[in-house]
């Protein structure tokens, strides 16, 4: 006899239905076809253990399942169930014509009993797009899936409840989720506050701007001086996010395995902080079966690269291209895959190799050159690529020991709110433009204009520190951001002032 189940396979950041077709003839073989790689290959020996611990078995026949569309590679043990359910349908122990009605995912365990799987999200909106009545998967993914809210979500503990669900012995309780009391729930709930940093004005500043404008920004400055302490807490002034960017940021978590156990949306920006030691492909994304790589974990929130100049340079020169374009596009024999990568780069660095060039009170110990040297470990290009480059001074004693209370996030990210409120407004009409970080050179022409004394500003600017068509666009989408903040409709000197005031490498007696 022949059945059919369904399945999802998942395909960057989005799912794929999977038809698994089981036909039990005369004879005695067990053949699983389709590009199967060897987790789900294994699968055999977990359902027929999980089959005999519950009553069930695996007919002693010919059994040959395929999973198609067979030339797509398919992979991980979240089939285990899929497969299962089909081999009974085939052998009629399960004697129902429903089961074409619900996708079905989970891996088994040898008694039974279901284990959490990956992509459930992605998974659940591919099984809404194609129709599906349900979608039935392991309990601990089962608030995640019920997010997507027009098809009904079945969280399962073991086999035997699906077995017995379409033996109609047992009905199976639907997950339901309350998604705009959930996604308000935790929208402001941060471990770190900017009213803990004592001092610090001017990178206060610098954040802000950064956060208004979606800018990229690299804090250089002595050990101790409150680099890594500030860029945590960058998160906590950004615009909270909207639902289609948590269903977004959502799915490639799930994608990648990062959800926790019955999680459903994420609610906060995403901050990831790799260790320099990271490889490129951790980085950015790939492996023989492609998976997202840090940056796409950051998408629409924050990636921070402590000690820049430890990460090797083949490391670093990967983020160029993701920097410009926004997402990162992987490459294999037998596929393409797109992953989204809008982050904001906050990157962290020593002004020199003993970390106290420039410092107020320590002397810096390296040998001539030996700045210069270090710095050079970040490719002109990529520096070029971030907006505000900041030295971090140390705090004096007579800051940390204030009692002056320091302006806390909330207000900070007020401010941002309604700068990020005008961008919105500006590019209402634009496709993927959300912050002035994003404007193309067309869009910097029309809403950066200055005025002779700007421009005349900006031409002293760009002969005296030599800088590139890259950098000059990019201080004006700073100064954009800068007014934006002032709410005012024009750039102004004092902003244009500002704005380059904020590319200290770009000068030419640094590090000499």
């Amino acid at each position: 006899m022949l059945s059919k189940t369904y399945g999802g396979a998942i395909y960057g950041v989005d799912a794929l239905c999977i038809t698994i077709e089981t036909s039990i003839e005369t004879g005695i073989n067990f053949m699983l076809v389709g590009l199967p790689d060897n987790a789900i290959k294994e699968s055999h020996h977990r359902i027929a253990s999980a089959l005999e611990h519950i009553g069930y078995r695996i007919p002693g026949k010919k059994v040959v399942i395929n999973m198609a569309p067979a030339d797509l590679k398919k992979e991980g043990s979240a089939y285990d169930l899929t497969i299962a359910i089909g081999i009974l349908s085939a052998s009629e122990q399960i004697k129902v014509d429903t089961i074409g009605d619900y996708l079905i995912m989970g891996e088994l365990s040898l008694d039974g009993s279901l284990q959490s799987i990956k992509g459930a999200l992605p998974i659940a909106i591919e099984a809404e797009r194609k129709g599906f009545k349900g979608f039935i998967l392991p309990q601990q993914n089962a608030e995640e899936a019920a997010v997507v809210s027009n098809i009904d979500i079945f969280g399962v503990h073991n086999i035997t409840e699906v077995i017995d669900f379409f033996n109609k012995k047992k009905q199976l309780q639907k997950c339901n989720i309350d998604i705009d009391a959930l996604f308000a729930q935790q929208q402001n709930a941060y471990n770190y506050d900017f009213s803990d940093v004592k001092g610090q004005q001017s990178v206060k500043r610098a954040l802000e701007i950064t956060a208004a404008g979606g800018h990229n920004i690299l804090l250089i400055g002595p050990p101790g001086s409150g680099k890594t302490m500030l860029a945590k807490r960058l998160p906590s002034i950004l615009p909270p996010l909207s639902l289609s960017e948590a269903l977004e940021t959502t799915k490639i978590h799930s994608v990648a395995g990062k959800l926790r156990h019955h999680s459903t949306l994420i609610q906060s920006r995403p901050f990831r902080d790799p260790h320099h030691t990271i490889s490129y492909t951790a980085l950015v994304g790939g492996g023989g079966m492609p998976q997202p790589g840090e940056i796409s974990l950051a998408h629409n929130g924050v990636l921070f690269l402590d000690e820049l100049p430890e990460f090797s340079r083949s490391t670093l020169e990967v983020l160029r291209q993701p920097l410009e374009e926004r997402h990162i596009n992987i490459a294999r024999a037998r596929m393409n895959i797109d992953y989204p990568a809008g982050f904001m780069l906050v990157a962290s660095m020593n002004p020199c190799p003993c970390g106290y060039y420039n410092h107020p009170y320590t002397a810096c110990t390296c040998k001539a050159g030996a700045v210069q040297k270090y710095l050079n470990k970040i490719s002109g290009p990529l520096l070029d690529r971030i907006d505000l480059h900041v030295e971090v001074s140390p705090v004096a004693y007579k800051e940390l020991n204030s009692n002056q209370e320091e302006e806390n996030s909330e207000t900070i990210r007020n401010r941002v709110i309604l700068a990020r409120e005008r961008q919105s407004q500006r590019f209402a009409k634009a496709k993927e433009i959300h912050c002035n970080a994003q404007m193309d050179g067309k869009q910097v022409r029309t809403y950066c204009n200055l005025n002779s004394n700007g421009r005349l500003l900006l031409k002293t600017a760009m002969d005296n520190y030599n800088l590139s068509a890259r950098a000059y666009n990019r201080i004006l989408k700073v100064a954009r951001s800068i007014a934006d903040l002032e709410n005012m409709d024009e750039i102004g000197e004092k902003h244009l002032a500002e704005a380059i005031h904020y590319r200290c490498l770009d000068k030419s007696n640094w590090g000499m």
